[in-house]
């Protein structure tokens, strides 16, 4: 392969990989920080989104994903009420 050709693959891969991180990062209007107990155990985790409830809902299942063991517990901790909920838009 040529050394024209190496060059133009790479900065078309550049390119790209910085159009998808710029997109994803422009995307996020929303940081929640959510408090679960649940199981005797509580467990806070941040997540971002384009809504608030997107933010929520996903700080929330990342936390039952530590707390919960099995799809029942993880299934009733996702319905469980926050602790405590922190969002912040940006």
């Amino acid at each position: 392969m040529k050394t024209g050709a190496k060059i133009a693959i790479l900065l078309v891969s550049f390119l790209f990989v910085g159009f998808v991180i710029f997109g994803s990062m422009t995307r996020v209007q929303v940081e929640c920080e959510v408090c679960i107990e649940f199981g005797g155990r509580t467990d806070c985790r941040r997540a971002a989104g384009v809504t608030e409830d997107e933010a929520r809902r996903t700080a929330q299942t990342m936390a039952c994903g530590i707390l919960a063991a099995g799809m029942d517990q993880t299934i009733a901790c996702g319905r469980a009420i926050p602790k405590s909920i922190q969002c912040t838009a940006n």
